[in-house]
């Protein structure tokens, strides 16, 4: 008799031998207390849950989600290729039905990682999640992604890549960007002007906790997806909003971040941040295990502090609820140019922007004389094509790599669109 699906297939990568620095939060402990704790607690031994171990994302993975003005080597190496290939494995357990969902907890972590990459940001060189979907589509498997960032940073990585695809549906919960790193992911940004509303952004004040998620949850988050209607739904999974977490101000828990899968209902999630090594991920990563396999998370228990869970104030409270108005209004209408960040002209969108990379190469040891932070300047055009959704081009410029010009397609591209795409990209000019 074949063996049916499993519950839960998860992947572990915790990169043995890659760390930006010995002491840096971003190391592999991140995961192997984690495994110990599941080894501990018998998960690993129940027949919902099933290991597996990841693969190698390949170069073209990799090169049919980014732009590398650098070339691809010079910002990934062997271990990020590898974490990207746990999440591909990821999708690939669902895709083929071997698990009903999937877990990839590997690092180094990619949601901060755009469609250009010069370098390093937020502890990011390539983006997982878009490498896994776009595997997936090229081999027919999804159509419409839903992609649910529940990092505490803002995932304006994702967000880059996909603010001009109508087919993918962005929603991030993260501390307001006023108040820490990236600094961005404001309510106001909804989406490019062909793709307006399939970007939604929730900033949360500091101190949010299981009631304030949960909130935003249940009022924007899952009514969003429900009318949506996504093929796929992935979790970027950080987990940087515990109570315990070091680097990051808000207040959810362990049980908090249980219920809260279990409202997404993601198909597959990959690990992102958490950098409360022994406090909080063994019993986050464990909740969220549970959660995703159909089993009893209510048992988990974590350390507390005196007087039990963090509370959410209650104007944080009456705050989401306005959110959730102003969200739903904003979409439902038509683009408002000053959120797109595109004003048309000549039949081309247009869109100037500055990025900050806080600048890891591929491999920190062997690259010493890499420098501590890279400025790009970039000019986005989108053609407002009446057939497709349009051709995007890009010129970018960075200290380290000079001005280059790179032209990216949607799916349903117009041979109108793909012919203006083929010249850039032999070429490597545009109508800048």
């Amino acid at each position: 008799m074949e063996k049916g699906p499993v519950n839960l297939g998860l992947i572990f990568f915790p990169a043995y031998d890659w760390a930006i620095s010995p002491s840096h939060p971003e190391r592999e402990e991140r995961l192997l207390y984690t495994h110990d704790q599941l080894r501990e607690e018998g998960v690993l031994d129940l027949p919902e849950i099933e290991e597996f171990r990841p693969e190698k994302a390949e170069d073209e993975d990799a090169l049919r989600v980014h732009f590398f003005p650098l070339g691809l080597a010079a910002v990934a190496a062997l271990p990020h290729m590898i974490s990207a290939g746990g999440a591909v494995t990821a999708g690939k357990l669902v895709a083929e039905g071997k698990a009903k969902k999937a877990f990839a907890l590997t690092r180094p972590p990619g949601h901060h990682a755009g469609k250009v990459v010069h370098g390093g940001r937020g502890f990011c060189n390539i983006n997982n999640e878009a490498i896994m979907i776009e595997r997936l589509r090229r081999d027919g498997a999804c159509g419409r992604v839903a992609v649910v960032d529940t990092d505490c940073h803002h995932g304006d990585g994702t967000q880059d890549i996909y603010w001009h695809d109508p087919d993918t549906l962005f929603i991030s919960l993260h501390q307001d960007g006023r108040t820490l790193y990236p600094g961005s992911g404001h309510a106001t940004e909804l989406g490019g002007p062909t793709a307006w509303g399939s970007t939604v952004n929730i900033p949360l004040p500091p101190g949010t906790g299981d009631e304030g998620f949960l909130l935003a949850v249940k009022e924007i988050v899952r009514p969003i997806l429900d009318e949506w209607k996504p093929d796929l739904i992935v979790n970027s999974a950080g987990q940087d909003n515990h109570f315990t977490d070091p680097i990051t101000n808000m207040s959810l828990t362990a049980r908090g971040y249980a219920e809260m899968s279990e409202l997404i209902g993601p198909d597959i999630a990959v690990l992102e941040g958490g950098y409360a090594i022994q406090g909080a991920l063994p019993y986050t990563n464990l909740a969220i295990i549970l959660s995703m396999a159909g089993l009893d998370w209510r048992r988990v228990k974590e350390p507390m502090p005196p007087g039990g869970p963090p509370r959410t104030p209650p104007k944080t409270l009456d705050y989401v609820k306005g959110l959730a108005d102003f969200i739903r209004e904003k979409r439902s209408g038509p683009p408002v140019p000053s959120m797109c960040g595109s004003p048309l002209k000549n039949g081309w969108y247009r869109r100037e922007r500055r990025i900050f990379y806080d600048s890891h190469p591929a491999d920190p040891a062997t690259q010493p004389d890499w420098p501590s932070y890279i400025d790009e300047s970039r000019e986005e055009m989108l053609r407002d094509c009446p057939d497709c959704p349009g051709a995007l081009l890009i010129r970018t410029s960075s200290a380290l790599s000079g001005p280059k010009v790179y032209a990216s397609l949607p799916r349903s591209a117009c041979a109108k669109c793909a012919g203006i795409a083929e010249e850039v990209n032999a070429t490597g000019k545009g109508p800048f």
